[in-house]
């Protein structure tokens, strides 16, 4: 491995950094009044208001505009295919930079790798249904949400209850989905159901995914699920009623929808992981420059062993996340196997970040549990990353299914 960075790399996320000062933070401040208090930001419901809605479509589309949108995505459909040694670098510098999530900086002017934008899940739909739609995705008009997960059927995919029965030449799609991020704002779905119970009740397959616009009939989503003291959220439960697709709109072929899943979801896991890295940064540069300037018993707390040890835990957890994080990208770019090494990166960020959001509130003392400085939303956003893309317990088992398979190269 080479760790030496790639002067274009370093230029595009220069670059990223200088459009989000120059096109996102003018419009969060003329729009602070709607995006900092939860009361505006979403309606009763809570759905984000529609000028929310609209702001964000604004960003994702200046952002496609200026080439950042869609750097990310699949040469096969029109993007940049920057690598997931690019990605990693993006997604860490755009977090350190952001800190917890800003509602028009994350996932809008980067999208999920796997939810939206290019996601390489639509590599496996057929060109002439693809077709229509692309330009709408990569420009940002047009998002996508990703129906897999069920109130049964989250860790266990064969659990899944959503069933697909072919009707010449449709299928009848009848089910619900839930925990589905972007549910309640998509004009597209992916979604992934059983056509062969036999199958799927044996672990060998038996889900087939399909491609379809939210206003097809039948498709609705009555409620969002806000999560970790919010109001409101973009995640929804979705409801599948009689949805008639047409077999041209399946995502690969019938049965093998699952690894059509992991496609995005793995993508998803590198992406968070480098996420967790940048926000972790970004926490610890807060507590440093508290611990340099709040002074206790006559001395900067920075002088205090204690505060000087949970510095050093911080940078130790980072150190330790970043080498994984970056050898599993050399690994992905290389076209090696990196199954358990997804898992490990996913698993062993999204803890590390809660550690590291822990002890930074702890340094700052009563502040940090305020909301004037972000820690308390950065620490609360942690914690809930350790559930989507595969539990951190998930992770544990796809690393030692993998181990006892004799994979235990390091």
């Amino acid at each position: 491995m080479d760790f030496t960075l790639p002067s274009e790399f370093e230029a595009f996320g220069d670059a990223l950094i200088r459009f989000v000062q120059q096109e996102i933070e003018p419009l969060e401040k003329q729009h602070a009044a709607l995006l900092h208090d939860e009361r505006n930001l979403y309606t009763r419901d809570g759905r984000y208001a529609p000028e929310v809605c609209a702001l964000r479509k604004q960003v994702r589309m200046k952002s496609a505009e200026a080439g950042f949108y869609t750097a990310l995505g699949d040469e096969s459909l029109g993007g940049g295919g920057l690598g997931a040694q690019a990605q990693v670098y993006i997604q860490e510098r755009l977090n350190h930079y952001a800190g917890p999530p800003r509602e028009l900086v994350q996932t809008v002017v980067l999208p999920s790798p796997f939810t939206n934008g290019l996601t390489p899940v639509l590599k496996h739909l057929r060109p002439e249904v693809l077709e229509p739609h692309l330009e709408a995705i990569a420009s940002g008009e047009k998002t996508l949400c990703f129906g897999l997960s069920e109130p049964d059927a989250g860790s266990d995919v064969f659990g899944m209850r959503t069933r697909a029965v072919r009707d010449g030449e449709h299928w009848v799609i009848n089910g619900t989905k839930q925990w589905i991020t972007n549910a309640p704002y998509a004009d597209l779905a992916m979604v992934f159901a059983v056509t062969d119970e036999a199958r799927a009740r044996a672990g060998k397959g038996g889900i087939t995914g399909f491609f379809l616009p939210t206003d097809t009939p039948g498709f609705s989503v009555p409620s969002v699920i806000p999560t970790m003291g919010h109001l409101g959220a973009d995640i929804g439960i979705v409801s599948l009623d009689n949805v008639r697709v047409h077999d041209s709109c399946r995502l690969g072929e019938v049965d093998k929808g699952l690894a059509v899943a992991m496609d995005g979801v793995n993508a998803g896991r590198v992406g968070m992981a480098a996420s967790c890295l940048g926000m972790a940064r970004w926490a610890l540069d807060q507590a440093l420059d508290y611990a340099k300037v709040r002074k206790t018993f006559g001395q900067p707390i920075a002088e205090h062993q204690m505060v000087q040890a949970m510095l050093a835990e911080c940078a130790m957890d980072i150190y330790a996340v970043k080498s994984m994080v970056l050898h599993c990208a050399w690994l992905i770019d290389e076209g090696r196997p990196a199954t358990k090494e997804v898992s490990i990166i996913k698993a062993s960020a999204t803890e590390m970040l809660c550690r590291v959001m822990d002890r930074c509130m702890q340094i700052h003392g009563g502040m940090g549990l305020t909301n004037e400085l972000r820690l308390e939303a950065g620490f609360r956003y942690a914690r809930t990353l350790r559930i989507p893309d595969g539990t951190s317990e998930i992770q544990r088992r796809t690393i030692a299914k993998r181990l006892l398979a004799g994979d235990t190269l390091f």
